[in-house]
C-alpha cells in the first residue's frame, strides 16, 4: 500500500498494528521487558493502565486527519481522497427484509475497510509520552500506559494521563473510565496502599489480571492465570478414597 510506505518509518514505535515484523507478540513482549527490567531495580514498581475508547474507528474527523496525514509527507492528492472518502458517507443497516433510513456522516471510517486500521494509526500518532519512565503501546485502539517508578514518584505517570485524557477532547476521542482498568505490579514485601487513579473525576478500578492483547497478564508475572485461560477444561481424576470399589455378589 502506498500510504503505508510513505508513512511507516514516520510511525510511532510503540505502535505495533498493521506493520512488517510488528506483531501482537512483540507488543507483548517488550511490554513484559520493560516491566521486569524496571522491577531488577530496588524501589520500583509498575502501574500498568489497559485504556479503553469508545468506538474509536467512529469518531476520526476527516478534517483532522487530512492535517495529520499532511504532517506525515503524503501527497495533497491522497489526501484530499481521503478527506472526500470519509465525508458525507451514507450509511443504512438491513435486518432480514426490513431497511432502515438512509443516514448521511462525515465522522469514522468504515468499519471493514482495509485502510482504517492504518488511518486510525495516523490519527493517533502524535498521541506519545514525552517522559522516559512512560511507556504508550498500541495496537491501533488498544493503547496501554506503562509507568516504571521509582521510589514512590508517580508525578510523571499521572502527569501522562492527564494529557492523555486532554488529547483524547482534542481529538474527539473518548476515554471509556467504565471500561478502562488499571492493575499494580511489584515485588516488595509490606507495601502499602497506593493511591488510585482517577481520569475526569472517574476513579480508575484496579484489577488483579487483564487480557492485554490476548495474553493474560497477573499482578505477579506468573503463568498460571494465562495457560487456564487457554487450556482445555481440566479433567480432575478422584482421589483414591473417592475411587468406586466394586460391587461384591450377596
Amino acid at each position: 500500500m502506498h500510504e503505508k510506505n510513505i508513512t511507516g518509518p514516520l510511525l510511532d514505535p510503540l505502535q505495533f498494528a498493521y506493520r512488517a515484523n510488528r506483531s501482537v507478540d512483540d507488543a507483548v513482549n517488550l511490554g513484559l521487558h520493560f516491566i521486569l527490567q524496571h522491577l531488577d531495580k530496588s524501589g520500583t514498581y509498575v502501574r500498568f493502565l489497559f485504556v479503553d475508547f469508545s468506538s474509536a474507528f467512529n469518531t476520526i474527523i476527516p478534517t483532522l486527519l487530512q492535517t495529520k496525514l499532511t504532517q506525515h509527507s503524503v501527497p495533497s492528492s491522497i489526501c484530499q481522497w481521503i478527506t472526500s472518502f470519509l465525508t458525507d458517507r451514507h450509511q443504512l443497516v438491513k435486518l432480514g427484509k426490513f431497511t432502515s433510513y438512509s443516514r448521511t456522516t462525515s465522522t469514522g471510517t468504515p468499519q471493514g475497510c482495509v485502510l482504517s486500521p492504518l488511518l486510525f494509526s495516523l490519527y493517533t500518532n502524535d498521541c506519545s509520552s514525552t517522559d522516559p519512565s512512560v511507556k504508550l503501546l498500541k495496537f491501533v485502539d488498544n493503547t496501554t500506559v506503562i509507568c516504571l517508578i521509582q521510589d514512590g514518584d508517580e508525578s510523571a505517570y499521572r502527569q501522562e494521563v492527564e494529557q492523555l485524557a486532554a488529547w483524547c477532547s482534542l481529538n474527539n476521542l473518548e476515554l471509556n473510565t467504565l471500561k478502562t482498568v488499571e492493575m499494580i505490579v511489584y515485588f516488595r514485601r509490606n507495601t502499602s496502599a497506593l493511591p488510585p487513579l482517577t481520569i475526569m473525576n472517574s476513579t480508575v478500578p484496579s484489577v488483579e489480571s487483564y487480557k492485554f492483547l490476548g495474553t493474560t497478564i497477573s499482578q505477579d508475572l506468573k503463568w498460571d492465570t494465562h495457560i487456564d485461560s487457554i487450556s482445555p477444561t481440566k479433567i480432575v481424576f478422584p482421589s483414591a478414597a473417592e475411587e468406586v470399589q466394586p460391587a461384591t455378589g450377596g
